[in-house]
Parts: structure tokens; C-alpha cells; sequence
């Protein structure tokens, strides 16, 4: 093949008087500049330009992460999981805040052992508010409220926005609550082999023992709390045994009330006296007075009518939330409010002793530090209900005023008080509104929060309601909860003042 030769496209058009235009030159490229220039140590050497005659005496310092954490201890900790309740903001990373107790349970990477959850604050500083808020929000994940005494009927609304209508226990009223109700324990009691009917039993017979003995310790005799003693403890066992039929091995338990009891040791059996292992009938009664009297105040006292007979609720457990309301037993006094909150934890944890798998609930005691002030024994009880949370699957989420309402329990250094401090560790999470001051430093003895930490819950949280420190075991977290505004109306709990202005 041979080249192809000719005029090319430039020439035949030049002879037309057409030239084509010459191609750009290409353009020359130069360095590229440097995006960081070196300087040196002290500055440039040209006026203006910082130059120092010396370097500035800069520490050098090494340390682990966890360290540094003690130095600057506001810098953002690790995030939690975007997992259960969207609470509002961490203030100190910027980003969304999420709760979720169990999950965080669940979590090998969060330092949390236990779902309890405890909420200090003045009041009107939004634990209210951050309270309903993570219930509504969490029954979207499958969850289930569970007001066990609403003192004041502040989860009223909310019950009504959800279409359910509290229970309210009265003088006067048709409510009635067995605080020694089987509970589901005793179904099916009769197919039940002895290894299962034994294991049943022992955790009904702890509960009704850690019930009396709260309720008798909850009496006075002068400024002394009634004493509630092994001999006491085997009276009660016995006859409870012998109430329920468990003692004579019956193929079904029959349900004890506070009454029978009360008749069965004030009319003692002498077959009831061998068995305690009394002299006479005589020795008995002696023996065992101020505990028949502690329990004969619980059924003619104030609170007469309201726990000395069989539930007559029909509860719907299948319902979002539940709540039972002691608004109507105020004018009784905090102590009245305290024995009914005793009654009904231990017939809240008699309900929950056999949850279906997958059955979550969240159990909210508002305003325990009136069941606290009723002595040791009545903090035993609450401490056994928050040691048994992980066994039932339930959150419970207790509410007070101050980290001190714990040692209102009894007197400095008591037994009481140590057991109330002690329930400070069974929560691992602890949400901390704002507070005075003077509080400051119970803070700092209970909860050792620090200097920097005590400034956020006695200056940032008080000017701003739903402001809080969330201590997720060591972790701490500054949040501001935000409140839909359905959901400011459901958790309004200014009515009464509101039009004062």
C-alpha cells in the first residue's frame, strides 16, 4: 500500500482565502505550591512576623486515655450506642443522647451491670418530664410502664393520652391490694414436681417475710422502730405455712391476708405454740405482742380497708401502662404514703415473679424516699426489689429529691443508712438534675463526683428544666432532654400554680 499524497483540508482552504487557526501553545507547568510551609521554632526572622528571642518552657507529658480523662475530665466520653429512647442532646460531643438500660446491660463495651435507674433533682428541674418522656419513648420499643403509687397522680395524663384508667386506692374506694397476693407462682401449683413446688415456695415465702417484717419495722414505740427478730420471723413463717396450706403439703396454696394473720397469732393454736416452741399459750402472747399490735395498726389504722383484703383488680398487663394511685392517702401523712408504697412493691413483684420472655416493663416508684424513712427493714424491701431486676427483665426507675433523702433512713452511721447508701450502687445509672448549692457536697460524699461535675448539676441543670448529668456507671453525660410538645402537656405538673401568674 502506498501513502496517500495531496493537498491537505489547510490548503485547499487557503486557496479560497481561508486560514485555519494556529493551535494554542501548551501551557508550561510549574511546581506545585506546598500546603504547609516550614517555620521556624521561634518564628521568622523578619519584623512582624513573631519572631520571640527564646522558646516558650512547654512540660512534656505522657499518659494513658483513662488518665487524661482525670485531667480534662469533661472531654466527650464514648458514645453510647443510638440504641432505646432518644433523649435529647450530649451537649459535651454535640450529638443525639440515647437510653437504653438492658441494652446497655447487654453491652460488653459499657461498663454497666445492673438496668436500675435512680433520678435526683429540686423540684420543677424536669425529672418529671425526662421520667415520662423515656416511657412514652420506650414503648415503641416493645416496653411496658408499670406506676407502682403515684402520691401525687402526675402519670394521670399520661394514662388517659394511652387510653388506660389508673387504679385509685382510697379510703372508701372498691380498690383493694393483698400485698401478700400468690401471684402467678401459684398456677398450675398442682402439676408442679417437689424440686419446682420447693423453689416456689422460697420465693414466696421471702417475699411475705420481707413485706411483714418492713411493715412491722415501719411501727414506732416511742422513737424507736418496732424490732422484728428471729423469733418473730419463725411465728410468721409458720403461720403463714400453715395459712396457705403449705405446711399440710395441699395440692393448691390458699392466699393469706394481713388480717388472718393478725388472728392467727392474736388466737394462737396450741398446736401453733409447740411448733414456735413457746412454754404456754401465756408465753406466747407475751412474746409476740408488739408484733401482733404492729400488724393490728395495719388492719384498723389509716389504712384500713385498702391492703387487708384479697385483690379485687383485674389488672390488664397487656396495656401500655399501668399506674396506682395514692393521691387520696396524702392526708394521712408521708408515713401513710410510705407503708402503702411497701404494700404495693411487694405485690408489683409478686405480678413479675413470672414474666413471659419478652415481656419488658419499666417499674417507676416515684417518691421513694417516703417509703425509706420508715427504717431498715422497710429499706430492705426496696433494696430486695432492685436486686431483683435483672432476674424479672424489668428497669426499675426510683425518684427522689437529693442523693440525701437515702440517709433519712435512720440515724448517722446506722444500719439503715448504710443499707440506703448502699442502694446507690445497685443503680448504675443515676440521672442528676439541677440542686442548690448546699447540696454540693453530699454530692461529692455520696457520689464523688468532683469539683467540675457538682458545678454542672448546681449551676448548668438549674437554669433549664430536663438539664441533667447522667452518670452511666463512670461515665458521665451532659444532656438536655427535649420534650415534643404533646409530650410538655402530658408532663405539665404546674396546674395548680399555673394561673397564679
Amino acid at each position: 500500500m502506498t501513502a496517500r499524497t495531496g493537498r491537505d483540508v489547510a490548503h485547499l482552504l487557503a486557496d479560497f482565502g481561508h486560514d485555519l487557526p494556529a493551535p494554542p501553545p501548551a501551557p508550561v507547568r510549574g511546581r506545585e505550591g506546598r500546603l504547609f510551609h516550614h517555620a521556624p521554632a521561634r518564628g521568622a526572622f523578619r519584623p512582624g512576623r513573631g519572631r520571640t528571642p527564646s522558646g516558650a518552657p512547654v512540660a512534656a507529658w505522657r499518659m494513658t486515655s483513662d488518665q487524661a480523662g482525670v485531667w480534662w475530665p469533661f472531654i466527650a466520653t464514648p458514645g453510647l450506642p443510638p440504641t432505646g429512647a432518644q433523649m435529647g442532646i450530649d451537649q459535651l460531643s454535640g450529638g443525639s443522647f440515647y437510653a437504653d438500660p438492658l441494652g446497655w446491660v447487654l453491652d460488653d463495651q459499657i461498663p454497666v451491670t445492673n438496668p436500675n435507674v435512680m433520678v435526683f433533682g429540686k423540684p420543677g428541674r424536669g425529672k418529671s418530664g425526662t421520667t415520662k418522656a423515656f416511657l412514652l419513648r420506650m414503648m415503641d420499643f416493645g416496653y411496658r410502664a408499670l406506676i407502682l403509687g403515684d402520691p401525687k397522680d402526675e402519670y394521670e395524663a399520661l394514662c388517659h393520652a394511652l387510653g388506660v384508667e389508673p387504679f385509685a386506692i382510697g379510703r372508701g374506694l372498691a380498690t383493694r391490694i393483698n400485698p401478700l397476693d400468690l401471684g402467678p407462682l401459684a398456677a398450675g401449683w398442682e402439676r408442679l414436681d417437689r424440686a419446682e413446688a420447693q423453689r416456689r415456695s422460697a420465693l414466696v415465702f421471702s417475699r411475705w417475710l420481707t413485706l411483714v417484717r418492713g411493715l412491722v419495722g415501719s411501727q414506732k414505740v416511742g422513737e424507736q422502730r418496732v424490732p422484728f427478730g428471729p423469733s418473730d420471723e419463725v411465728v410468721v413463717k409458720t403461720v403463714l405455712a400453715h395459712l396457705s396450706g403449705y405446711r399440710d403439703a395441699a395440692t393448691r396454696l390458699t392466699e393469706p391476708t394481713i388480717p388472718q394473720l393478725w388472728r392467727a397469732l392474736d388466737e394462737p393454736t396450741d398446736e401453733l405454740v409447740a411448733a414456735c416452741r413457746y412454754r404456754d399459750r401465756r408465753h406466747f402472747l407475751d412474746e409476740t405482742r408488739l408484733l401482733r399490735d404492729a400488724l393490728g395498726q395495719l388492719v384498723s389504722g389509716a389504712l384500713a380497708g385498702l391492703f387487708d383484703d384479697h385483690t379485687i383488680i383485674n389488672v390488664d398487663w397487656r396495656a401500655p401502662i399501668q399506674s396506682l394511685s395514692l393521691s387520696r392517702l396524702e392526708p394521712f401523712g408521708d408515713e401513710a404514703v410510705g407503708i402503702a408504697l411497701t404494700c404495693l412493691n411487694s405485690w408489683g413483684r409478686a405480678m413479675r415473679e413470672v414474666a413471659d420472655p419478652g415481656d419488658l416493663r419499666i417499674v417507676v416508684r416515684d417518691e421513694a424516699w417516703k417509703q425509706l424513712r420508715l427504717g431498715p427493714d422497710a429499706v430492705k424491701s426496696f433494696d430486695a426489689d432492685l436486686r431483683f431486676s435483672r432476674r424479672d427483665g424489668d428497669i426499675q426507675w426510683a425518684v427522689m429529691h437529693k442523693p440525701s433523702d437515702l440517709l433519712s433512713a435512720g440515724d448517722h452511721g446506722s444500719q439503715a443508712t448504710t443499707i440506703a447508701k448502699d442502694l446507690l450502687h445497685l443503680a448504675d445509672i443515676k440521672i442528676l438534675h439541677g440542686q442548690d448549692r448546699a447540696v454540693a457536697t453530699e454530692l461529692e460524699h455520696l457520689l464523688g463526683l468532683g469539683p467540675i461535675a457538682q458545678d454542672v448539676i448546681t449551676t448548668w441543670a438549674m437554669q433549664g428544666k430536663g438539664r441533667a448529668l447522667w452518670q452511666v456507671a463512670d461515665q458521665l453525660y451532659k444532656v438536655q432532654t427535649y420534650l415534643h410538645p404533646l409530650e410538655e402537656r402530658l408532663t405539665f405538673t404546674n396546674d395548680a400554680i399555673a394561673t397564679a401568674g
